[in-house]
């Protein structure tokens, strides 16, 4: 019998439980809590009918490691699902390692506050050792590493699909396709629509200062820091047509190019329309993606926070959004001392995702590699002690799981390169 705490209500968890609830000879039995315990009640009774795996929820705030605790140690779970905010990794882990339980989220950490003078001294000095100043990176998770192994305990950072399954494909090229990998390059589509002047696929506080940040990207053994989007490629991507994407800072490319060190250059492109990038550069000249605190009518406010309330709710956008996403990664290396270049792929559907549990394929192609990351684990293949990012295990029943549960890979052996 298996029994997990799922922590967090929002898009991506509701694909991930929905999913959990399809493996119910796995997820026997889960509790979902976040601080809304009305949206857990609806979700919790919505899939009740449906499934044998037994539900309960909790109100839990996950900012918060003593009322963690006192959830963990009363629930008895076997795994602890963060897919909360990359805010409350930490104060979930703490919690983990106290209570002695695996723990696992979708997304690495970075600090609600970025002004913070403590973290603000960390992160500065990080800037100017490694050469990129995103506001996100593995260092704060992976310092964790010998507590989780001196209890026993794994920690799996990144589950979704890019961190997650983007790496679990790395780690599939390495083992099977190639003796040596060279260039990497990672591209996420979403070719969807959703009808809305502008809106944010997931969290718009997380998503906003993902993409307004400097890009950066590994060659040569260093980062390479450009202005944010700066670097514009046009690709035509199956099913979805030509997009043009723009290079990105991506947290898998700290863990790839420290877990498959013989890569010369790695990258990570994502695509956008031209409305949605005219939308953002607005509201950043205008100070709406600011994280440092303001005073407005007598109140402290930060303004991208503000802006989030102003914003479609990502959780809304199911009924709206159509197309396709298009997600994976492209190789070139030597097999057998000879040139070889390999694609592995996604194509995700927005229509059928809705229908199937009520969400976008974004939150969707990040849930039920949530699920399949933590089947991993409860079924015993994914165990190793410490902190651990996804490439860095067994790729093929991972993948197999995925190509299950409704994230079936497609692969090209001549695709067309990244300039």
């Amino acid at each position: 019998m298996s029994r997990v705490l799922i922590i967090g209500c929002g898009g991506v968890a509701t694909v991930a439980i929905s999913k959990c609830c399809q493996v119910s000879e796995v997820f026997e039995e889960i509790m979902i809590a976040s601080r809304t315990k009305s949206k857990c009640d609806a979700l919790a009774a919505k899939l009740a009918p449906k499934t044998k795996t037994k539900i309960t929820t909790a109100s839990v705030d996950a900012d918060n490691v003593d009322e963690l605790v006192s959830l963990i140690k009363s629930y008895g779970p076997d795994l602890v699902m963060n897919i909360a905010l990359p805010y409350q990794d930490l104060s979930i882990m703490d919690a983990c390692l106290e209570c002695g339980v695996n723990y696992m989220d979708t997304a690495n950490y970075e600090p609600e506050n970025t002004n913070d003078p403590a973290w603000r001294a960390i992160y500065e000095k990080r800037c100017k050792e490694l050469g990129f100043s995103a506001y996100f990176d593995y260092s704060w998770q992976w310092n964790y590493a010998k507590k989780f192994e001196e209890k026993g305990l794994t920690a799996l950072l990144g589950s979704g699909f890019d961190p997650g399954v983007t790496q679990s494909y790395c780690a599939y090229a390495k083992k099977h396709e190639f003796d040596s990998i060279d260039t990497i390059d990672i591209l996420d589509c979403n070719g969807g629509d959703n009808g809305c002047a502008f809106a944010t696929n997931f969290n718009p506080e997380i998503n906003l200062r993902e993409v307004s940040a400097p890009g950066s990207y590994w060659e040569n053994g260093k980062w390479i820091e450009i202005p944010a989007m700066s670097i514009k490629r046009e690709y035509d991507f199956d099913m979805v047509g030509k997009k043009d994407m723009y290079l990105l800072h991506h947290e898998e490319i700290e863990s790839l190019a420290k877990n498959i060190p013989e890569c010369k250059r790695i990258r990570f492109f994502m695509t956008f329309g031209q409305s949605y990038l005219d939308h953002m550069r607005c509201l950043e000249n205008v100070g709406m993606l600011s994280t440092t605190p303001v005073m407005f009518e007598g109140k402290e406010i930060v303004p991208i926070q503000f802006l989030k309330t102003l914003l479609p709710d990502p959780a809304s956008l199911g009924p709206k959004t159509k197309g396709k996403t298009n997600i994976g990664c492209i190789f070139t290396g030597k097999k057998d001392g000879k040139d070889k270049t390999w694609y592995i792929y996604n194509v995700c559907d927005h229509e059928e995702s809705y229908r199937e549990v009520g969400s976008q394929a974004i939150s969707y192609t990040t849930g039920v590699p949530a699920m399949c990351g933590a089947l991993m684990m409860l079924t015993g293949k994914w165990t190793t002690p410490g902190v651990h990012t996804v490439e860095e295990f067994d790729p093929d029943p991972f993948i197999e799981a995925l190509d299950k549960y409704g994230l079936p890979k497609t692969i090209s052996t001549n695709p067309i390169l990244v300039e």
